[in-house]
């Protein structure tokens, strides 16, 4: 019995990387977890994973872009499940060609409307249940990104993720009073799929260097097993051998 039996959690971008970490920290510690994402069959990966270890999870195939569907699975789980405890936000996108030279304004739409649009999407369906049970743990996914600007990630995905920054602090600005906590989670560079989409991936050796996904597990784990009284507005976190830091990182043929 971990510190979270009996509470109920939902994972968006849960099908891989942090959010597939994430959803097994938080069944490791006892959470029913409710698996989301575009992609069905990495969900039912996960969720057969989280139970061959003992926990307890499901799937709801979901696209973050969809507010109606976004709300109905919320409303199926206050049916089903009693409500819901944790939020995690963490279903992300980025375009290889993100320059601002080169980024063009569907793509620069496409990444905003799922970083930005669709962790809204999220808060605004789960809301109305926490305000109701007086307490609830948000987690949303940001990045090192999202407080440093970088000519790596581009503009589009840099103003989503500061912007969701933003929104977490707005977040506990309104919502403290009723009991309802967010924390902006900030990470590196970690070793996840998506750093395949650069414009020029990172070696393997690169990639051991960086944070893993289980270090961003554990860390959800930490934040939604905080007491209740208690809000870790932020977390930055990055790897020891920190690219930004050093000047090693490479965008089109040139060292950053």
């Amino acid at each position: 019995m971990g510190n979270l039996t009996g509470r109920i959690a939902w994972v968006t971008g849960a099908g891989g990387g942090i959010g597939e970490a994430s959803a097994m920290a938080l069944a490791a510690s006892g959470a029913h977890v409710v698996l989301s994402g575009r992609r069905l069959a990495q969900l039912q990966r996960v969720a057969a994973i989280i139970t061959d270890a003992g926990g307890t999870a499901e799937t709801a195939q979901l696209d973050v872009v969809d507010a109606e569907a976004t709300q109905g699975i919320a409303d199926d789980m206050v049916a089903r499940l009693g409500g819901i405890d944790i939020f995690m936000a963490n279903a992300g996108i980025n375009v290889p060609n993100r320059a601002v030279g080169a980024i063009t304004p569907a793509d620069f739409a496409k990444v905003v409307d799922i970083n930005l649009n669709g962790v809204m999407n999220g808060v605004l369906a789960v809301l109305p249940n926490m305000r109701n049970k007086g307490a609830g743990t948000l987690i949303l996914t940001s990045s090192w990104a999202g407080r440093h600007p970088s000519r790596l990630t581009g503009p589009a995905y840099s103003a989503s993720k500061h912007a969701v920054v933003a929104l977490s602090h707005s977040i506990n600005q309104d919502e403290g009073v009723n009991g309802i906590r967010c924390t902006a989670l900030m990470p590196g560079e970690v070793a996840t799929p998506i750093m395949q989409h650069r414009p020029k991936p990172p070696s393997a050796e690169d990639l051991a260097k960086m944070l893993q996904a289980d270090d961003l597990g554990a860390m959800v784990r930490y934040i939604a097993e905080a007491p209740q009284h208690v809000c870790i507005n932020e977390v930055l976190i990055s790897p020891t051998w920190n690219r930004s830091f050093v000047g090693v990182v490479e965008l089109g043929g040139m060292k950053l």
